[in-house]
């Protein structure tokens, strides 16, 4: 069975989710961070991810991402998320040699542990392969070897990422597919259900 390294870059939350307007800075702040820490509390629940490296410049964000069970990392490449996760990569083949590369994006508070099984069961080893948003246009989770993961997040990353051979997974996965950039995906993502921070914060507004 493969068994995978989760890569998460989490901007700090002061700098994240910029598009969620109609909010005040500190909500906006508040969700930026719950998105992120339910993201990777999934990653940490999931049988096939047996770590989880999240590289961030929020040194005091940290600490609550290592209570969830990560590992984190000063992101060296601020700013260009394909050379974080890259770095990132690299840091994980350093201490686990063994486990695939698999980045997700940090905003996808309704994403649980089974989605991730489900999707990364669905992967033929040594095979690049990647989900798309709910939009079918960016990519949620892409996933390849070490010696070829080459990750093109970004718009219209889903096209590029299968243009370099990687296979979308086409199973359902609502949850993993649906990413939050705006208030009207928030809605989507209530409606399917997100993690209790993001529950709680979105409680609030």
């Amino acid at each position: 069975m493969t068994r995978y390294v989760a890569l998460v870059p989490v901007k700090p939350p002061a700098l994240g989710k910029s598009r969620l307007v109609g909010l005040a800075d500190d909500a906006r702040r508040q969700l930026a961070a719950a998105f992120a820490l339910d993201t990777v509390a999934a990653c940490v629940a999931s049988e096939l991810v047996a770590e989880v490296l999240v590289a961030t410049d929020d040194a005091s964000f940290s600490v609550e991402l290592a209570r969830l069970g990560a590992v984190t990392i000063p992101d060296g490449v601020a700013m260009d998320l394909n050379g974080t996760l890259r770095q990132s990569a690299a840091e994980a083949r350093r201490r686990w040699p063994d486990l695939v590369p698999v980045a997700l994006t940090a905003d996808l508070p309704a994403v649980r542990a089974t989605d991730l099984d489900e999707a990364l069961g669905a992967v033929r080893p040594g095979e690049a392969a990647y989900v798309a948003d709910a939009q079918g246009l960016g990519t949620t989770l892409y996933t390849a070897g070490h010696d070829a993961f080459d990750p093109r997040f970004g718009p219209g990353s889903a096209l590029t990422h299968d243009a370099t051979g990687a296979r979308a997974i086409t199973a359902p996965l609502p949850r993993l597919r649906r990413d939050v950039d705006d208030l009207e995906d928030l809605d989507d993502a209530l409606a399917l259900g997100v993690g209790p921070r993001t529950a709680e914060r979105a409680a609030s507004l």
